[in-house]
Order: C-alpha cells, then sequence, then structure tokens
C-alpha cells in the first residue's frame, strides 16, 4: 500500500511530501474514486428513512481522502509541477470530473436529499445545518439532477471538456512563461535598473553558463525592468512578450481555447436553464445577477473615469517634458509613473526595499496577527515540504491551543506557476467529537535572495504578503462543523474580504514600525517614509481604478453574454475594453490568452469580486480607525462573526452582525481620493 492510501502517520497528519512518488498519484486517486462510490451507494441503499444525518452529513463527509490527496496533487501542480504531473492532471481532472457528475447526477441520492430539503422546516436544524442542506440540494438542482437522462449525458461532456481545457490553457501560460528571456550583455541595455534586480537577473544568467543578464516573465524580474529600464525599446520587447503569452498562433496559443471554454460555459448554463454562466455563477453571489454587478462596475468607472483621464493626461505630460514622448505607451506606464511618483513624493521602491526584509516582514504580519487575534507562530522543521524554500509554522492561540499548520512559499522557481495565490491541504472541521485543525499555505513569487542581499521587498510585495496572509487567517481561524462550508469556503465576492482588509495595516505607521526596519542597520523605517507611503497611496489610483474595472468588464464580456457569435478574440477584447482604454491597443497583445483567473482559477464571472470587497475591506477598516487599529474588541467582532464563520450563513448576515450595518461605498472612494473627504 503506499502512503497516498493511508491516514498520514505524520505529525499533525501533514502531507508526507518526501515520501509520495508522484507516479502513485493517479492509482491511489482512483482507489479513493472507488471507495467515495461506496460510500455514495452505502447512502442510497440505507433502508431507513432520509435524515439529516444519514444522508446529508453522510455526504459530507464521503470521499475525505479523496479530497486530501488531490489538494495535495493540485496544489503541487500550481506550485511544484513538471511534466510527468501535468500530463497525470490531464488524466486525473477527467476522472473527478466523473465522480461529481455520478453524485450530483445520482437519482437515489438526489431523492434522498431532496426528502430532507423538504422537510427542513420540521427538523429543528442549527444555522450551520440549514445552510449546509440547502446547499446541498442547490447542488444537485445547480448541477443537472432535475435534467432528462440525454441532457445528463450532455452535461457530463461538457464538464469532462472544460476539466480539460481548463488544464491545457495553464499549462500553455505556464510553458509560455517559463520559455521566454531577455538576455543582455551590454550595460547600456540596463541602464537605470536597480543593482538588486540586476544581481538577480546576473544569478539566473549564471545558472545557465551566460554572460551578462537574464530578464523572464515571472514578476520579480518582469516588474523592475518594465519601472525602471531608460531602454524604452526593450521595455516595449518585455511588454509584447508578457502581453503576446498564448497570442502566437502556434502549439502553446490559447485563443481557440478561451473561445471554446466561454462556449461551453454558456451551453452548460443553458442546458441547466440560465440565460447565460454570468447567471448562474452569480445566483452564489452577494452580486446576486449580472445586472448588479454591470451596474456596481459602471457606477464605479463614472466615479474613477474621470479622475483616470486626469491623471493620464498629467502623466502623458510629464513624459513629453522629460523625454520628448510624443505618444504613451503601454510599457511606458510604470516606467513614467515611478518617474512621476519620485518627482511628486521623492519616493520610490529602492529607497523603500531596504526596510522590507522578507523575513521581517513575515515577522510583522505574525505581530499584527498576534496583536488582533492573539495568535502565535513558531517555525518548524519537522513538519515535510515539497520544496526546499517551503517554511513551515505551528500556530497557537492565547491558550496554547493549536490552532494550524501553516506553510509558506515565496519564491519563483521553473515548476512555479506566476501570481500568489493562498491554499489549504487539509480543512477544519469537527467530526466524531473530534475538532480536526486546517493546514494552511499560502504561495507568492518574491525575488530571492542573493550573493550580497537577502530577499527585499517592494512595498507592493509587501502589501502582496499580507494580502495572502489575510486568506490565510480566515482559513486558520475556522471554526465549523462542516468541511465545505469552513474557512474561504465562502461567496466569492465575499472571500476577499479578510485579504483586502488586512493590507491596510501596511500602510499604518504603528504597524509599520513594527517590522519596517532597515535590513543592515536595524534603522525604523523615517517617519517622512511613511508620511509619503500614505501620501502616495492614491497616486494615480484613478487609472489603477480603472485597469482594475476593465478586467472585471472583460471578465463579464465573455460570460455575461451568448458568446456563440464571437470568432476573433481580439476584436472581442477591444470592444470589452472600449470604454476603459487609455493607450493604444497593441495588436500583437491579448489580455484573455493568459486571463488564468477566468479561465483557469476559478474567477470565471467573478473578478469583479476584488473591487467589490475593496468596498467591504474600506468600510470594515474605518470602522477599527473609529476605535484603534489594533483594537481587541473590534478585531474579537471580526473573528467571531467573519473570519471563524465561513460560509456557514449568508456573507451580508455576516458583515451587518460584525459592523452593525451595510457597507457604504463612501470609504472606499475617499480612501482612493475618488471622493472629498
Amino acid at each position: 500500500m503506499t502512503v497516498l492510501n493511508t491516514k498520514f502517520p505524520t505529525k499533525h497528519t501533514t502531507a508526507p511530501f518526501s515520501k509520495i512518488n508522484v507516479n502513485e498519484f493517479q492509482p491511489a486517486i482512483e482507489t479513493e474514486i472507488k471507495r467515495t462510490k461506496e460510500e455514495i451507494n452505502a447512502i442510497t441503499k440505507n433502508e431507513s428513512i432520509p435524515t439529516f444525518e444519514n444522508t446529508i452529513e453522510a455526504l459530507e463527509y464521503s470521499g475525505e481522502q479523496l479530497d486530501r490527496i488531490t489538494s495535495i496533487f493540485f496544489n503541487l501542480n500550481s506550485a511544484e509541477t513538471n511534466e510527468t504531473i501535468q500530463k497525470l492532471a490531464q488524466e486525473i481532472s477527467p476522472k473527478l470530473t466523473e465522480l461529481s457528475n455520478d453524485i450530483t447526477l445520482n437519482e437515489a441520492l438526489f431523492q434522498r436529499v431532496k426528502t430532507v430539503y423538504e422537510q427542513k422546516d420540521s427538523l429543528n436544524l442549527t444555522t450551520e445545518q440549514q445552510t449546509l442542506l440547502d446547499k446541498k440540494f442547490k447542488s444537485f438542482s445547480r448541477n443537472g439532477a432535475n435534467l432528462a437522462s440525454e441532457k445528463k449525458e450532455t452535461l457530463r461532456e461538457i464538464d469532462k471538456k472544460l476539466s480539460k481545457l481548463s488544464l491545457t490553457f495553464g499549462e500553455n501560460v505556464l510553458a509560455e512563461t517559463n520559455k521566454f528571456q531577455l538576455h543582455l550583455t551590454d550595460k547600456k541595455d540596463v541602464a537605470g535598473i536597480p543593482n538588486g534586480a540586476l544581481e538577480a537577473a546576473k544569478a539566473v544568467a549564471k545558472s545557465e553558463d551566460k554572460e551578462g543578464w537574464i530578464f523572464t516573465l515571472d514578476y520579480p524580474s518582469y516588474i523592475p525592468f518594465m519601472k525602471y529600464a531608460e531602454n524604452r525599446a526593450l521595455r516595449e520587447q518585455l511588454a509584447t512578450a508578457f502581453g503576446s503569452k498564448c497570442f502566437k498562433n502556434d502549439a502553446l496559443d490559447n485563443q481557440a481555447n478561451v473561445l471554446e471554454i466561454a462556449k461551453l460555459r454558456h451551453q452548460r448554463a443553458n442546458l441547466l436553464g440560465y440565460e447565460t454562466h454570468a447567471h448562474f455563477v452569480l445566483e452564489e453571489r452577494m452580486a446576486e445577477t449580472p445586472e448588479k454587478v454591470f451596474s456596481f462596475l459602471n457606477e464605479l468607472l463614472e466615479k474613477a473615469k474621470p479622475a483616470a483621464e486626469r491623471e493620464f493626461q498629467q502623466l502623458s505630460n510629464f513624459a513629453k517634458k522629460r523625454d520628448g514622448i510624443d505618444q504613451l505607451q503601454s510599457w511606458d506606464s510604470s516606467y513614467y509613473s515611478e518617474k512621476l511618483k519620485q518627482e511628486l513624493f521623492n519616493l520610490d521602491d529602492e529607497k523603500l526595499k531596504p526596510y522590507f526584509k522578507l523575513e521581517n516582514v513575515i515577522d510583522g504580519a505574525f505581530t499584527v496577527a498576534n496583536k488582533l487575534f492573539d495568535l502565535r507562530f513558531e517555525q518548524v522543521f519537522d513538519i515535510d515540504v515539497y520544496h526546499e524554500d517551503v517554511k513551515t509554522y505551528e500556530v497557537f492561540d492565547a491558550q496554547n491551543n493549536f490552532v494550524s499548520v501553516f506553510y509558506a512559499d515565496f519564491h519563483p522557481r521553473k515548476g512555479k506557476r506566476n501570481g500568489a495565490w493562498m491554499t489549504s491541504y487539509k480543512s477544519q472541521k469537527r467530526k466524531d467529537g473530534n475538532v480536526e485543525r486546517p493546514h494552511v499555505s499560502i504561495v507568492c513569487n518574491f525575488t530571492k535572495p542573493t550573493e550580497s542581499k537577502p530577499s527585499l521587498l517592494t512595498f507592493n510585495e509587501v502589501t502582496t504578503l499580507f494580502h495572502e496572509f489575510g486568506h490565510a487567517l480566515h482559513g486558520m481561524l475556522a471554526d465549523t462543523t462542516y468541511p465545505s462550508l469552513s474557512g474561504t469556503s465562502v461567496f466569492w465576492d465575499f472571500v476577499e474580504l479578510p485579504s483586502q482588509v488586512l493590507e491596510n495595516w501596511c500602510y499604518e505607521a504603528e504597524a509599520l514600525a513594527i517590522f519596517a526596519r532597515h535590513y543592515e542597520t536595524d534603522e525604523v523605517i523615517p517617519m517622512e517614509y511613511i508620511e509619503k507611503i500614505k501620501a502616495s497611496a492614491t497616486f494615480l489610483e484613478g487609472m489603477a481604478t480603472l485597469r482594475q474595472l476593465s478586467f472585471g468588464l472583460l471578465d463579464m464580456s465573455w460570460h455575461g453574454i451568448d458568446p456563440s457569435s464571437i470568432t476573433d478574440l481580439k476584436t472581442h477584447e477591444q470592444a470589452a475594453f472600449d470604454k476603459t482604454r487609455l493607450f493604444p491597443s497593441n495588436p500583437k497583445t491579448a489580455m484573455s490568452t493568459a486571463f488564468s483567473h477566468i479561465f483557469q482559477g476559478g474567477y470565471s464571472s467573478g473578478y469583479y469580486s476584488y473591487k467589490w470587497a475593496e468596498v467591504l475591506d474600506a468600510d470594515a477598516f474605518e470602522y477599527f480607525k473609529e476605535h484603534d487599529i489594533f483594537s481587541k474588541e473590534i478585531a474579537s467582532k471580526f473573528v467571531t462573526h467573519v473570519l471563524s464563520k465561513g460560509g456557514t450563513e449568508h456573507p451580508m448576515t455576516l458583515y451587518k452582525r460584525f459592523r452593525g450595518s451595510e457597507p457604504k461605498p463612501d470609504a472606499l472612494l475617499k480612501r482612493a481620493g475618488l471622493l472629498a473627504n
């Protein structure tokens, strides 16, 4: 028997990464699929009258070991993948989709669930049990249980195709990211780029036995180049490479994949009785309907666009005056934004980075969590990891109770996708009188330490770390009975509240004084820098808001309409970006072909939720500021009504319990400088 087919005999039953042979995943998953089917059969063949316990709870706890193994497998496919894992993913995903369909399309099982559901008013259920019952019933009715048999088969085929297309999409994006290199040997070509970024680029070149510097499409390499490189032609080259990922009509092209994913999602929604994919998705969101999402995005657009156009004109004038640039292009944006920011605030990332040593920022996040929520993080070295870069911690509360295992993986590498995310290896739950605590992980792509410097973060990376750590706290502090309602298992447009609200502490002097210390002198970040960070927080905020809104509108343009008439991806994108475009369009680039959030990462019809959650987070942080940013009273309310509750109740109910009222957009608009104070 492989290690994967046992309850892991490890500390806190953590994943035994070093003992796993990747070729064991497929047989282990097939074994667990078989076991899960047997568990489902036991429910349907139970001759007792259907009850909440023998049907709903039994269903909730079925497939537990399968969930554990697949979470390990798919997390590795994101953070430490290789050709073997990718090939296995293509074979395993359809099997899991088929199992999911076998369950939701199982008529005998649905009848038992329906029987319990129809008696719900007389069952004396707790609020959490009512939510679970509603969720289980909807998981059947929203996924084809009421369809005729031939339509069920059509649904199965669509789901199989979608699971494979989504994987292929992601594999292509990763391959394109890894494929490109900008190899430079002339010192003139790297003029303006800070020493830290040059040292990292030199290390990449050295690792390949090459002279000079190699820049890649990984964020820690790409962003400093775009922000500081004086050579405009090279900025254009790198930006075009980044923006044309999977848009080159070659073997890694994603245009056909995007069109097929959008059309299949629409067909699936129609089959289930919904007008569009967005109607299907948003039924289970705070926003509820595409109309509300469009209204929300357009209302913010109306407020942000005049500011964005003023800022764009200001940036264009600055570039013209400074370097004679007649037409500002997208590859000029970061460069001239940084130069203008330096001129207006005398503040740039290179001044700030020495104060943001990665280890100090991690300790700072832990201290903030301790001051707010009484959590203590202890680094341990006896929990197995999937890569030597990964750090592991045990988390305890004020009474020294074990709260969570926490993994942190901070640096880019070949087998790891770009960006930053939080994930889970084991959900919190209560079962048979035992409370099982969660195993939570955050994965980021920050600059690696070099021979002469530790990993020093940009301020944007500091906020990214706090953002993902906010998600992690949501997972760690979960206190529910059922795993499917635990931690971040909430409505998608609510899930960003804990992450985005934690970013606010990065702008507060009291919090920065804890962790923003010079890596060489240990000097606390000067107050004037803190004041400049706060003053510059709304710098070009109109343009930044417009950019986020453009992504939300692009998402809805694929999923909020019937996409069957879309034949040309670029033409479609151009139309979607019409209302938000500031820079001239580059015919060589497309956003959708590498828009992993919506075509691989679960954000389809949900990208608006970042802005939606900003309304919540600005309103929530205002509540802290009315008292104290480290107010134990408000933090305790946030844990009690938000972080611990997961998806056990409607998020607006939870939010109102915490805040006392529904959120108002005024706090966000004020914070963004889009509303007079």
